[in-house]
C-alpha cells in the first residue's frame, strides 16, 4: 500500500507522463522489445529515485516488462505529488511526498527495502547504504544495484574500499552514455532554466562563481558563457583547473571569488564548499544555489545561525540578512537546483540515462550472481545499445568499420 499525499491528484501526473513518453523513444523501443516476454516477470525492482514525469515513465517501463516496482523519493523537494499519485494509480507501489520531513525521508526508504527487492536503482546511494546498516538479511538476495550519481559513485567505491561488496553495484553515473549528455548536457541546461525560472533574472554579464569543473560544472558553465554571462571556476583539482582555464574561464580560489560573483553554483560533490567567512564577504544581494547531489556543499546550517532575519522572498528563494546587513538569497534550499527547484533535466537527456538503467537491470537480471563482487562499470555493449537506438530514433545513420580497418586496428605491425 503506498504511502502518498493525495491520490486525487493523479490526472496532472498522467500528464506529465504522457508528454515525457511522447520524447523518449529508446525506453519506449525497449519496453516493446522486453514486454511480450515480460522479463523482468517475478521480479520486485527497488528505486530511490527522484520522482517525476521522466523517472515515472522509467517505473512504469519496469512494471510493464513484468516487474514488480517500488518507489521512494531520493530528495524530498525533488518529489512531484501528482505524478507519485498516477504512479500508485497504475500499480506501482509509492512512498514519498513533497517536503517529508528527513525521519519520513528514512522511512520510506525502510518501506522499499521492506517489499525485499531483487535490485536496486540508487540515486545518490541513500538506499543501498540503508541496507548495509538495518537490512543486513536482504545482502543476499540483492542481485546488484545500478548507481546513478557521481555522489553515489563515490560513496559506492569508498564501501567497497571500506566493508567490501557482497553484490556487484553498477556506475551508471560513469557510463559515457550518462555523462557526456546526463551531466554535462541536462545539468547544464536544466540549472540555469531553474535559475531563470525562479529568479527571472538576467544571465547575461552577471558573473557566475561554479565551484567544481566535472561534467556537471563544465556544462553550467559553458550554458552560462552561451548566454553571454561572465564565468568564473573554482577547483582543488590542477589539471581541470587548468581545463577551464584553456576553454576561456577565470579561474581562482573560493576566497578571492566570493568577493566578485553575482551567483555562486556548487558542482563538486563535497561538502562545505561554501562556509561562513564565504557569506560574509560576499556582495549583498548575491544568489547561492547547488548543482550537487546533496544539499550539504553550501554550509545552510552556519548560514541559519549567521543570519539575523530570514524570510521566502519568492517561491524557493529565501532571504538572508546577515550581521552586516548584507542580504544573501539562497534557491531551493541549497538542494538540488534544477530537481528542487524545476523540473530536472530535458526529457530528452533522461531518455538515454534511462535506457542505460533499464539495460543495466536486465544485465543484473541475468548475470547478477556470476559478476565480480566491486562497482562495475556499464558494459561497452549496453552503451552502445543504447546510442544505435537514440540513433535510430533521430533518423541518423553513421559508418562502420570494414574488415580491413577492424584488422588494422587490432595490429601491431
Amino acid at each position: 500500500m503506498s504511502k502518498i499525499r493525495d491520490i486525487n491528484l493523479w490526472k496532472n501526473g498522467e500528464r506529465k507522463v504522457y508528454w515525457a513518453k511522447k520524447f523518449m523513444p529508446v525506453v519506449n523501443l525497449l519496453e516493446k522489445e522486453y514486454s511480450s516476454t515480460q522479463i523482468f516477470k517475478n521480479t520486485t525492482i527497488g528505486m530511490c529515485i527522484h520522482l517525476e514525469a521522466k523517472t515515472a515513465r522509467l517505473a512504469l517501463s519496469f512494471k510493464n516488462c513484468g516487474a514488480k516496482v517500488v518507489c521512494a523519493g531520493s530528495n524530498p523537494l525533488s518529489t512531484q505529488d501528482d505524478v507519485v499519485a498516477y504512479l500508485a494509480k497504475e500499480g506501482v507501489e509509492v512512498f514519498a511526498w513533497r517536503g517529508e520531513a528527513e525521519e519520513d525521508y528514512i522511512n520510506n526508504l525502510r518501506e522499499v527495502l521492506n517489499k525485499e527487492p531483487d535490485l536496486l536503482i540508487d540515486d545518490g546511494f541513500d538506499l543501498t547504504t540503508l541496507l548495509y546498516k538495518e537490512f543486513s538479511h536482504l545482502k543476499s538476495k540483492i542481485l546488484g544495484v545500478g548507481e546513478e550519481t557521481t555522489t553515489g559513485v563515490i560513496r559506492a567505491k569508498a564501501l567497497e574500499k571500506e566493508k567490501g561488496l557482497v553484490f556487484p553495484i553498477v556506475a551508471v553515473n560513469d557510463a559515457r552514455t550518462k555523462f557526456l549528455f546526463d551531466n554535462r548536457f541536462g545539468t547544464g541546461e536544466s540549472a540555469l532554466s531553474s535559475f531563470m525560472r525562479n529568479t527571472n533574472l538576467l544571465v547575461a554579464g552577471k558573473i557566475f562563481v561554479i565551484s567544481g569543473y566535472g561534467w556537471v560544472g563544465r556544462g553550467i558553465a559553458h550554458k552560462i558563457q552561451g548566454l553571454k554571462g561572465r564565468v568564473i571556476i573554482t577547483e582543488v583539482d590542477p589539471i581541470k583547473a587548468l581545463e577551464a582555464y584553456m576553454e576561456g574561464f577565470e579561474v581562482m580560489p573560493i576566497s578571492k571569488a566570493v568577493k566578485l560573483g553575482d551567483v555562486f553554483i556548487t558542482a563538486t560533490g563535497n561538502c562545505k564548499v561554501i562556509t561562513k567567512e564565504h557569506f560574509l564577504n560576499m556582495k549583498d544581494g548575491a544568489i547561492l544555489a547547488n548543482a550537487g547531489h546533496f544539499n550539504v556543499e553550501i554550509d545552510m546550517k552556519s548560514l541559519e545561525e549567521l543570519a539575523i532575519d530570514k524570510k521566502e522572498v519568492r517561491e524557493n528563494i529565501h532571504e538572508y540578512v546577515l550581521p552586516n546587513n548584507k542580504r544573501l538569497y539562497v534557491i531551493a534550499e541549497g538542494r538540488l537546483l534544477n530537481l528542487a527547484g524545476g523540473d530536472g533535466h530535458p526529457v530528452e537527456i533522461m531518455d538515454l540515462s534511462f535506457g542505460i538503467q533499464f539495460l543495466v537491470m536486465k544485465w543484473l537480471l541475468e548475470y547478477g550472481r556470476s559478476l565480480p563482487k566491486r562497482v562495475l562499470q556499464v558494459p561497452q555493449e549496453i552503451e552502445e545499445e543504447v546510442a544505435n537506438l537514440k540513433l535510430k530514433s533521430l533518423n541518423i545513420e553513421i559508418d562502420t568499420l570494414t574488415e580491413e580497418q577492424i584488422h588494422y586496428l587490432q595490429s601491431w605491425n
